[in-house]
C-alpha cells in the first residue's frame, strides 16, 4: 500500500543489512515515523509495546528478530532465548509462535556460521508470502462485496462494519480483514466502511481511518457500541473483522468487542465474516475458551493520548485516579455466529470441516 504516493511494507531491511525498518504505529494518526530494529530485544519491545501490532505482522518482526539474535550470536543457547524472549511478548497471537518455530527450523541443522543467513532468508520469505496470502484474501472475500452490490437495485454503496485494525498496517501488506475492501475500491464499486473506533487503544480510529483515508476509501468512524444501532437499521450490509487466533473448530480470537459485534450481526440478520490467513489457524485447538486472553496495562484504559487543537500530541487521564481497570486485550466469538471464514484458499463455513476442506494437509497432520 501507498503512503503520500510511497509504497511501503510495514517491516523491511535496512539499506545498510544489519538492521530491520518498521513503521511506528504507536506514532500514527499524527504522525508517520519508522524506527529502526538492531537487535532482537529491541523486535522484543517493538511487539510488546505495539510499535508492530497485529498477528501476521507480529510473527514477521519476531521472524526478523531471530535473525538479528543469531547475527549476534549464532549458538543454540542464543536461538533458544531469543525465541523464548519473543514468543512470551504476545501469548495470544498464534502467528508468533508460528513465526519463530519456522525460523529455528531453518536454521537448527545448519553450521553455525551459515545460520544467520539461512534465518534472514527465512524472514524474507515469510514476509513475501504474508503478502501473497492477503492479496488472496482480498480476491476471496471480493467476491462477497461484489455480491452485495449485485443484491442494491439502487446501486448504492456496499457498507461494511470492521473492527480493530486488520489493514496492511497488521500485517506486511495488504491486510486481511481490509483487504476485500481495498480490491472492491480499486475495481470500482463503491463501498463505505463504518470503522469502530476500537478502545482502548483506538486502532479503528486511528489506524484503520488513517489507512482508509490514505488509500482513499469512504468510512466513517464510530464509537465501538453504535454497531447494534446501525444494524437494526439496515445501514450494514456485512461485517468484516480479522483475528489473532483461530481454532480449529472455526471459534476467532480477536480484539476485545469483536464478540458483541457477533451478536449484534447475528441478531440483526447481517452476514459476519471474518479474514484470516492459513497460519492463524491453531490447530492444536478446538475450544476457543482455551485461548490465553492477554491482559495489558490498564494504563491503556485510563488514559487517551491524542492530538490537540494546536497541533501538540498530549495524553489525558479520563477515569477518577482511585478507580482501577481492567484491561482485557482480546475475546473469543464462537463459530456458531461466524458466516464464514475468507482465507487464501477460500472462503469456508466456521467450522472443523469447512477449515480441514481447504487446508486438508494441515487438518491430518493435526489429527496424527
Amino acid at each position: 500500500m501507498k503512503v503520500d504516493g510511497i509504497h511501503y511494507r510495514t517491516i523491511w531491511p535496512s539499506a545498510d543489512g544489519r538492521g530491520v525498518e518498521i513503521i511506528d504505529q504507536t506514532q500514527l494518526p499524527h504522525r508517520f515515523a519508522t524506527v529502526r530494529l538492531d537487535s532482537a530485544a529491541d523486535a522484543a519491545h517493538a511487539i510488546r509495546a505495539m510499535l508492530v501490532r497485529g498477528a501476521p505482522l507480529i510473527g514477521a518482526t519476531a521472524a526478523y528478530g531471530l535473525w538479528l539474535a543469531l547475527r549476534d550470536d549464532p549458538s543454540d543457547a542464543a536461538l533458544s532465548r531469543a525465541a523464548e524472549m519473543l514468543v512470551a511478548t504476545r501469548p495470544t497471537a498464534i502467528n508468533l509462535k508460528w513465526a519463530v518455530e519456522r525460523v529455528g527450523e531453518a536454521v537448527r541443522q545448519r553450521p553455525l556460521e551459515a545460520r544467520a543467513a539461512a534465518a534472514f532468508a527465512a524472514a524474507g520469505a515469510l514476509c513475501d508470502e504474508d503478502v501473497e496470502i492477503n492479496h488472496a484474501i482480498g480476491t476471496h472475500g471480493l467476491e462477497l462485496i461484489r455480491q452485495a452490490h449485485a443484491a442494491k437495485s439502487d446501486g448504492a454503496p456496499v457498507n461494511v462494519l470492521t473492527h480493530c485494525n486488520a489493514g496492511w498496517l497488521a500485517t506486511v501488506d495488504w491486510g486481511t480483514a481490509l483487504a476485500p475492501i481495498y480490491l472492491a475500491h480499486d475495481a470500482g464499486i463503491p463501498v463505505h466502511v463504518w470503522v469502530d473506533e476500537t478502545r482502548p487503544r483506538n486502532q479503528g480510529a486511528g489506524l484503520t481511518a488513517w489507512e482508509l483515508g490514505r488509500h482513499g476509501v469512504p468510512h466513517t468512524v464510530i464509537v465501538d457500541n453504535a454497531g447494534g444501532l446501525l444494524m437494526r437499521r439496515g445501514q450494514v450490509d456485512l461485517c468484516i473483522t480479522g483475528t489473532d487466533r483461530t481454532t480449529a473448530a472455526g471459534d476467532v480470537c480477536n480484539k476485545i468487542g469483536t464478540y458483541l459485534k457477533a451478536l449484534a450481526a447475528h441478531d440483526a440478520g447481517v452476514p459476519f465474516h471474518v479474514a484470516l490467513p492459513g497460519p492463524t489457524i491453531d490447530w492444536s485447538l478446538e475450544d476457543g475458551e482455551r485461548i490465553p486472553i492477554e491482559e495489558r496495562d490498564a494504563r491503556e484504559v485510563t488514559h487517551l493520548t491524542g492530538q490537540t487543537d494546536d497541533g501538540r500530541i498530549e495524553t489525558v487521564r479520563v477515569t477518577p485516579p482511585d478507580s482501577p481497570a481492567a484491561n482485557y486485550g482480546f475475546d473469543v466469538t464462537p463459530a456458531r455466529l461466524v458466516t464464514g471464514l475468507i482465507t487464501e484458499r477460500g472462503v469456508c463455513a466456521a467450522s472443523r470441516a469447512g477449515l480441514a476442506g481447504l487446508y486438508p494437509e494441515r487438518a491430518a497432520q493435526a489429527a496424527e
